[in-house]
């Protein structure tokens, strides 16, 4: 058996995982039973397509505990509807919703005692599906297994974030998969992360592929700009950006506040001339994992952005508190976001 984390300082995330599982296999064109069973290694052949090929693809979500101290899931139907997407598109099978929904509550229920109940932890949610045919010729596969595992997770950022503008290396083209959760966008992005974070940086804002002018994503996150009295964020308007769900409810809560929200195009040049200009405010990552961070510093070839004191980013601190707030069950949920288990 695992052993549940004894404190706030011993959540880490990603390194210690609650008592069970969700296992359920596709073969012969449908869905087997999904299984509750003991966490454990996966038995796999050394021929195992989705090692050789990629066929594999992920979501993340987060419960907490209300104020009540019971079991709620932020947004999983939305996890659910995404991971679909990202299926179609790697021409991998749907997950039914009794599966993927069913499954998901039943497990969080089973192991709610690893739901911690400290500021800024959650239970960290890992559905994920993987091509699982013992054949390495290049063809979909037949067979595919999905999982759900959970751990619990403190802040992923523990601090606001340097971030160095990627010019050289690129994350997606226009038709690729840069809008689903795939798993080779991940290992492709691993050389380039290491590199910056050599250098001192925390993470990556990649840009376009063919100008290397247009911002679109942080390595795990989606990015924003307050920007004058207006929020800018890059559009998915060209398939290379992930339709974050942190991101989304941070769009709906701005604009509920009053803010204006822009989604659109925009260029490194742009918010160059925005910071020296004095208008370029604050600046944020948005995800399941990182849920918001303040960005500090931004590195553009030899150009430094510092922003002054992040700590005091009104707009960040203001979201922080407001997501929070609804997750837990302090302010009441009226967008239909908190899945109660």
């Amino acid at each position: 058996m695992n052993q549940e984390p004894s404190g706030p300082d011993s959540i880490k995330f990603g390194k210690t995982y609650a008592n069970h599982m969700l296992v359920a296999h596709y073969e012969k064109g449908q869905w087997g039973e999904a299984e509750i069973i003991p966490f454990q290694n996966l038995s796999l052949s050394p021929a195992t397509s989705f090692i050789h090929y990629g066929q594999a693809i992920f979501e993340g979500i987060k419960a907490y505990r209300n104020k009540d101290g019971n079991p709620v899931i932020f947004r999983p139907r939305d996890n659910w509807k995404r991971m679909n997407q990202s299926a179609m598109r790697m021409d991998m099978p749907e997950i039914p919703e009794t599966i993927f929904m069913d499954g998901m509550k039943l497990l969080i229920d089973f192991d709610r005692s690893w739901i911690p109940s400290y500021e800024s932890t959650s239970l960290y949610i890992r559905p994920f599906m993987i091509a699982t045919d013992e054949f390495i010729g290049v063809r979909p596969s037949e067979k595919y297994t999905f999982c759900i595992i959970t751990s619990p997770a403190g802040p992923y950022y523990a601090k606001p974030m340097s971030i160095y503008v990627q010019d050289k290396y690129v994350r997606a083209f226009p038709g690729g998969t840069g809008n689903i959760k795939a798993a080779g966008n991940y290992g492709m992005s691993m050389y380039p992360s290491h590199m910056v974070k050599n250098m001192g940086y925390d993470e990556i804002l990649w840009t376009d592929g063919f100008e290397h002018k247009y911002v679109q994503e942080i390595g795990t996150m989606n990015v924003f700009f307050v920007i004058g009295d207006k929020v800018v964020t890059p559009d998915l308007n060209r398939g290379t950006i992930l339709a974050g769900i942190t991101r989304d409810s941070v769009i709906t809560l701005l604009k509920e506040k009053g803010m204006e929200v822009q989604e659109r195009r925009i260029s490194i040049d742009e918010i160059e001339d925005t910071y020296k200009n004095g208008q370029l405010k604050e600046a944020f990552g948005t995800g399941t994992a990182a849920s918001i961070t303040s960005i500090c510093k931004l590195t553009y070839r030899r150009e430094e952005m510092t922003l002054p004191d992040p700590e005091q980013f009104e707009t960040v601190n203001w979201l922080k508190q407001e997501l929070s707030d609804i997750r837990h069950g302090r302010k009441e949920d009226t967008h239909g976001w908190i899945y109660r288990v």
